[in-house]
């Protein structure tokens, strides 16, 4: 029977054991406020706020930057507000956490498409313009602000107070279908399928002139804009893989308009 081989089924289960393990130490370690990290010589010269989203995965590079300028980060016993500034090697670098804000959702009765309900999940046509989870100071007039007023607390719990059920997501412009679990062992499960890339997802989009090929892989790296970090960008060394298959369905133009494609 096909299948991985033992060693590299051990080693894929070492590496994911490793990165769970390093996840709930950095939380603890959250928990406990303070966090002391001492830079090695291969970080020298190194941004300090790049250089700590290197060592904490678990935190936003904008939550790091946020706290330099809060004045909760020490380098070398020193608050700093700096976020540029650069470390050396065997600099002490010092993170007082502070408490987290309890943030309360409210439910609202607000519009949900809702194409499938069962025990398990429930599939949502989100239409555009609508925010699916609260954040950024956005709490009301959500999706989950819906799913709280529908379901109350028969949600799955993983995704923390401000995403309850929340498995994915897509932009608040752009409408499409989304799953939403109704409890945590759904959610593990649809989570898993949407890291190991086994749904398949489709998507029709209008794009400015006429793509050569007409048919074909786009397989790059997506990350950060290097100067808007709220949009993301093709970067060709850092990022997560991307791979879309696209298909030309139809293409328009006239006399007051360039080239828009349908794909």
């Amino acid at each position: 029977p096909s299948g991985p081989k033992p060693d590299a089924l051990s080693n894929w289960a070492t590496s994911a054991l490793t990165r769970f393990i390093y996840t709930l130490y950095i939380k603890q370690l959250m928990k406990r406020k303070i966090l002391n990290i001492n830079v090695s010589s291969k970080f020298e010269g190194n941004r300090i706020d790049k250089f700590l989203q290197n060592q904490l995965n678990d935190i936003s590079r904008t939550q790091l930057q946020s706290l330099i300028h809060n004045g909760n980060v020490k380098l070398n016993n020193i608050v700093l507000y700096e976020t540029s500034k650069k470390v050396k090697n065997e600099d002490q670098i010092e993170i007082d956490f502070p408490p987290p804000e309890e943030t309360f959702i409210k439910p609202q009765e607000i519009p949900l498409n809702i194409l499938y309900d069962d025990k398990d999940i429930i599939i949502i046509n989100k239409a555009p313009g609508t925010v699916v989870h609260p954040g950024a100071g956005n709490y009301e007039k959500t999706i989950v602000n819906g799913l709280l007023f529908l379901y109350k607390d028969k949600l799955s719990s993983v995704g923390g107070k401000l995403r309850p059920g929340i498995v994915h997501r897509i932009d608040k412009d752009t409408s499409g279908i989304i799953v939403v679990a109704k409890n945590d062992n759904a959610h593990i499960n649809l989570s898993k399928q949407f890291s190991e890339h086994t749904i398949r997802r489709t998507y029709e989009a209008l794009v400015w002139g006429s793509l050569r090929p007409k048919n074909g892989k786009i397989n790059e790296n997506i990350s950060r804009h290097i100067k808007n970090r709220q949009l993301m960008a093709v970067s060709k060394n850092k990022g997560k893989k991307a791979i879309t298959n696209y298909r030309t369905l139809e293409i328009f133009q006239n006399s007051n308009l360039p080239k828009i494609s349908l794909i």
